[in-house]
């Protein structure tokens, strides 16, 4: 499958399941929102506190598995992430990343303000992932 191919199918949807990798090798797996860039990079927001965050920083590799509602069509896509650092006011660049990202992936917030402090107390982190290479399947076989 090519890499903008899965791109496109990844803009339909914002759902996915996001693939890292823990200290055994072996894989984590979490339920994510997620939105994708004119540029291909993929943004998540994950906590500092949690699993992913942890395999992430100690391995910045991740697959994001992507289905269509039908579950028939399925994209994967696999590359390297970077973190934002975590977010520590409600009025630093961390925040002002993840407000822009929220904004993308599900509109206005009805308290910005509030959104910001839950962003501080969650400790929050914005993922950027850029992958370089899909596969999957968004047809069934004839």
């Amino acid at each position: 499958m090519e890499l903008s191919t899965a791109l496109d199918f990844a803009r339909t949807n914002k759902h996915g399941v996001l693939v890292t990798l823990k200290r055994d090798g072996k894989p984590q797996l979490s339920n994510i929102l997620y939105s994708v860039s004119d540029d291909g990079a993929a943004q998540i927001s994950i906590t500092a506190t949690r699993a992913k965050y942890h395999n992430l920083a100690r391995d910045p590799w991740a697959a994001l598995h992507i289905t269509r509602d039908d579950f028939y069509a399925y994209a994967v896509l696999e590359g390297e992430v970077e973190m934002s650092a975590i977010a520590g006011a409600p009025d630093d660049d961390a925040v002002e990343a993840l407000v822009t990202w929220y904004r993308t992936a599900a509109g206005e917030h009805p308290d910005w303000d509030e959104f910001r402090r839950a962003m501080v107390d969650e400790k929050r982190v914005l993922v950027t992932f850029r992958p370089t290479r899909a596969y999957g399947m968004l047809q069934l076989p004839r």
